[in-house]
């Protein structure tokens, strides 16, 4: 058993340090330990080979946690990282996991859909050499006009672009100004084309925001006018631009019918569906989604996966 511990320990402390960018006086304050002994086990660990671009060691706790995470929500497979005190580099550590898991499954699956955020523009960092059967990649959401990098149109292209694969984009705003003119929209052919190819992708991989200043969804204008009437009505995050409650129901706000995406349910039919999203300020939509049992694979950081196993 002491060998066992001293393996975990020395695989946390080359996580932390060689993906999560911390100091070795930041690793030792966070697990109790000197810094001389960081010290050592990362030169152990450069010595021995163990770190390359992954980490060969494996990480005891987040295993367990990705077990616990599969029986309690009926996932097909699960991926949790440790966490990590920045925001952005978590974010990113939980990107480039997304991206390996997708990597794995490309070669069998038909069409890959992809939402929106920083997290998904991670994942495309680890994708390798591996191509879907036919090669071709969709937003599920339509975009914003400002760029930031983490825009639909602006992750699927990267997306694209790393798979070598055609992209097909849902050439409009998120939300509509009416149900009415959404539907109008929906009548153009061509805009009604991606919306199908949406539908039939057989991979989703998507993230999810809360209702917080970090979400990419808040500053949306029509999004900012109504978030006091959203939060009344129980609305604690979005996923595909849909708001949700905290059991994972759609609440009965006009946004929510003025949406232009692939419908939060539609999720559920594809053979796979990664939800790749942490920190503490997700978790309430993170269970959400996990309790309507939208997705079927889930990537998050250590912290919120304990959160969602404990209830």
């Amino acid at each position: 058993m002491g060998d066992i511990e001293a393996e975990h320990l020395r695989a946390r402390v080359a996580w932390l340090y060689f993906v999560g960018g911390m100091t070795q006086q930041e690793i030792a304050n966070q697990l109790d330990i000197t810094r001389l002994r960081v010290n050592r086990m990362i030169g152990q660990a450069r010595a021995e080979g163990a770190v390359m671009i992954d980490i060969r060691l494996p990480l005891i706790d987040c295993i367990e946690l990705e077990e616990k995470l599969k029986e309690r929500y009926g996932l097909q497979d699960a991926t949790v990282v440790p966490s990590i005190p920045d925001y952005v580099q978590q974010q990113q550590t939980i990107g480039e996991a997304a991206g390996a898991m997708l990597d794995a499954l490309l070669p069998e699956r038909t069409g890959v859909g992809v939402g929106w955020g920083r997290t998904l523009s991670f994942s495309v960092r680890r994708l390798g050499a591996r191509r879907p059967k036919e090669p071709w990649v969709v937003g599920l959401m339509g975009g914003v006009t400002r760029g930031s990098g983490t825009n639909t149109f602006e992750v699927s292209t990267a997306l694209a672009q790393a798979l070598a694969a055609e992209c097909h984009y849902l050439t409009a705003p998120i939300y509509c100004p009416s149900p009415e003119s959404r539907e109008t929209l929906l009548m153009h052919d061509e805009l009604a084309a991606v919306v199908r190819r949406a539908e039939e992708a057989e991979i989703g991989l998507i993230s999810c925001g809360d209702l917080s200043e970090r979400s990419p969804v808040v500053p949306i204008k029509a999004v900012g006018e109504s978030l006091d009437e959203l939060k009344a009505l129980g609305a604690i995050g979005e996923v595909l631009g849909c708001f949700m409650d905290e059991n994972g129901e759609i609440i009965p706000h006009p946004l929510n019918y003025c949406i232009m995406a692939l419908p939060p349910d539609k999720l559920r039919d594809k053979p796979v569906s990664i939800l790749a999203s942490g920190g503490m300020n997700k978790l309430p939509i993170l269970r959400a989604i996990l309790r309507g049992r939208y997705v079927n694979r889930l990537v998050t950081d250590e912290a919120v996966a304990r959160e969602l196993v404990a209830g």
